[in-house]
């Protein structure tokens, strides 16, 4: 039985089909853009890559530790390297390689983490990355994406070719669509988009999330509340204005993502807002929050829609805790996950 999030049609193509078509883009009139994978030319989309330019793409095989470090060493050496992999692999079994290769190193490779969040669907929290964001916020020196739709990705993929830091972008499986954000063309890291505002509530997503809570939005709507939709691609450098600006014109804040609740977006939000007291008249910020991602326990088995669902990180799930929220009274309130 399909879930009412698998019952809508999505038009748009998978963001990782966006990263590869512009990634073969860009590699056209620049050769020194590298992919290195491991085992990942499938899954990544990258087979087309492949046949155009069999001279730009390094496979390494089962093997992320090396994936990594052969990537740090062609980015030393001056190519513009992106390095794709599973992201539950990438920044588990690699991830001493990227804080030292990478990161310490000033090796300015571009760090794919595929099939992301919970994209693997029943084949459960082995192949589910819950721990990316958290695990490389801990480390300096690099930046943290999740692309929502494909515009973002082409984005994030063209801004990242040319950026001589680390970067890490995930992307997920599902068809994306375009969420028509009003600042459509000023897209840059760091900075979050505004995708509808509303006085009421406001939910902060990034990736794959951003989308369900557009649709609770509208759905928000229908009860006479007003919420704004913010796509925090950018998980770090985080978009502290942006956020500082939505909490002085809301109630309430919910921060949803395809995570833990531990160590993501949802408690870098939350640490700001509290520690940053200055910047609510002394006072501190007096609104509702609430973060919404996998609680602490392996996942339950079904596909990445049932597993939304479950968690209420669905347009449904997402609606009802707004609702909520907005039942409880204007005060200093930071709700537990």
């Amino acid at each position: 039985m399909q879930t009412t999030t698998e019952n809508k049609t999505i038009k748009g193509k998978a963001n990782l089909e966006v990263f590869s078509s512009t990634l073969q883009e860009l590699a056209a009139t620049d050769r020194d853009i590298v992919v290195v994978t491991s085992d990942s030319r499938g899954s990544g989309k990258l087979v087309p890559f492949g046949q155009k330019f069999p001279e730009q793409i390094v496979e390494i095989g089962i093997a992320e530790q090396n994936l990594v470090g052969v990537s740090a060493g062609l980015a030393s050496a001056g190519k513009k390297v992106f390095a794709v992999s599973p992201a539950c692999f990438l920044t588990a079994r690699a991830l001493e390689q990227i804080k030292n290769d990478v990161a310490y190193s000033d090796n300015p490779v571009k760090l794919i983490g595929i099939s992301a969040g919970v994209s693997y669907g029943a084949l459960g929290s082995t192949h589910h990355s819950l721990h990316d964001y958290a695990v490389l916020r801990a480390i300096n020196n690099i930046t943290i994406i999740a692309p929502a739709d494909n515009y973002e990705t082409s984005a994030t993929i063209k801004l990242a070719a040319e950026s001589v830091k680390p970067v890490y972008v995930r992307l997920g499986k599902k068809n994306m669509p375009d969420l028509n954000a009003a600042d459509q063309e000023t897209f840059q890291f760091g900075k979050g988009r505004i995708i509808c505002e509303g006085n009421d509530i406001a939910i902060i997503a990034t990736g794959e999330t951003v989308y369900p809570a557009l649709q609770a939005a509208k759905k928000l709507d229908e009860s006479n509340i007003q919420a704004t939709v913010i796509s925090m691609h950018t998980i770090k450098p985080l978009d502290y204005d942006l956020l500082e600006s939505i909490a002085n014109k809301c109630k309430a804040i919910i921060t949803v993502e395809e995570h833990s609740v531990y160590g993501g977006l949802g408690e870098a939000c939350a640490s700001y807002l509290l520690q940053h007291r200055n910047s609510f008249n002394g006072e501190g910020w007096g609104g509702s929050f609430k973060i919404v991602g996998i609680p602490d326990e392996y996942t339950v088995t079904g596909s990445q829609a049932e597993i939304f669902d479950h968690y209420g990180i669905s347009e449904t799930g997402l609606a009802a805790t707004a609702l909520e929220m907005m039942k409880k009274p204007n005060q200093k309130q930071f709700l537990t996950p």
